[in-house]
Formats: C-alpha cells, sequence, structure tokens
C-alpha cells in the first residue's frame, strides 16, 4: 500500500509522514523530491526549468521507484509530497493503481495565513519559492482528482496522523509521550529536510 500526503508547502506532509512512519511498525518514507533534486543539479543551465515536476524525468523515476518498492517491500509506503497538475499525479498514482498498487492520497488543507505562519517558523519569507506556490496549490486542490481532503489547521501533527490512520483502519503505535519530547521530534524532522536550493 502507498499512502501519498499531499497539500501546499507548510501544510504538514513532511511531519506527518515522520509521524505515522515512527507509529507504523513496518513502514517507510519515500522523498521523491530526492529525484528533482538530483535532475536540477545535473542538468546543463540552459535545460533547466522553473519545477522539477516538469521533467518527464522526475515522474517516471518517481513511478519506477515506487512500482519496484511496493513490489518487494510488505509495509505502507509513506509519500509526503506536493503535487498539483491532475496530470502529473496520474503519470504516477494512476499508473501505480493501474498496475494493480493501492494508491490512497489524502490532501491537507491548510488556511493560507497558516501557512505563511508555518512557512515563517523554517525560515520562508513571504517571498519564497514555496511561498509563491501558496495560490496556485490551493486552487489546483481543488481538482476532484485531489477530493479526499483533511482540514487541519487546529489539528496537531498527532491529531493528522490519526485521523489518516482511523480512514484506512490501521492500528498506530501511541505518540510519543510528553510535550518537550514530541517538539524534539517535530524540530528534528523540520531541519533534517531544509532545502538550501531552490526547485
Amino acid at each position: 500500500m502507498i499512502l501519498w500526503i499531499n497539500g501546499a508547502f507548510g501544510s504538514g506532509k513532511t511531519q506527518t509522514a515522520f509521524e505515522l512512519n515512527r507509529r507504523i511498525p513496518q513502514s517507510f518514507v519515500f522523498d521523491p523530491e530526492n529525484a528533482g533534486y538530483y535532475i536540477q543539479k545535473n542538468i546543463p543551465l540552459t535545460l533547466k526549468k522553473n519545477d522539477f515536476q516538469n521533467y518527464p524525468q522526475w515522474r517516471e523515476f518517481n513511478y519506477s521507484m515506487l512500482r519496484y518498492i511496493a513490489s518487494g517491500f510488505e509495509g505502507i509506503i509513506i509519500v509526503p509530497m506536493t503535487i498539483v497538475e491532475p496530470d502529473y499525479f496520474r503519470e504516477i498514482a494512476g499508473r501505480l493503481n493501474d498496475d494493480g498498487i493501492q494508491v490512497h492520497h489524502f490532501t491537507l488543507c491548510v488556511s493560507r495565513e497558516q501557512l505563511l505562519s508555518r512557512l515563517r517558523s523554517r525560515g520562508e519569507g513571504q517571498h519564497s519559492w514555496a511561498a509563491k506556490q501558496i495560490d496556485r496549490c490551493l486552487k489546483g486542490h481543488q481538482h476532484p482528482i485531489f477530493a479526499e481532503q483533511l482540514v487541519t489547521d487546529n489539528m496537531s501533527i498527532e491529531q493528522v496522523a490519526e485521523a489518516i490512520a482511523a480512514k484506512l483502519q490501521i492500528s498506530l503505535l501511541p505518540a510519543a509521550q510528553g510535550r518537550v519530547r514530541r517538539f524534539i521530534q517535530h524540530l528534528k524532522v523540520k531541519y533534517q529536510h531544509i532545502r538550501l536550493i531552490n526547485r
């Protein structure tokens, strides 16, 4: 099973993914962004696109890797990835479904103001690449293909993970005890996934 967590930048996809990963013993987090940063670093300037999702190679690689992992891994593959273009989503998730691999997709919905606040908390101002994508994401996620949505403005990361697990009838281990311990876990994930280069 593949569990795809979508949403605008700052919606909590990565934090939710790693919360689920901690609480589902047989699970693995797959990050499609890694392929994008590889492409951007290994292509001539004249061929570079403004978003690595626009490379067919990015979509093909992530489809192929997810198909390969799903063919041999018996647990749950968790994919935290913002994707807005319906056709791009079909090229990856749609093909996987056609191959008989279950892809469950959730879009985390957060208000514009909350997204900007969260981006500021990780050092990205209103003129950052991620902030400039907010309106595009909010509009794009209105497409029916992204219709399984969770409004998470007033939910903790633990609550978001539990809501997703409940919808899929997945049993979770208990959340970390204590606010300080949970804060440290979230902080570690945040700083492990800071990107130093633009898309």
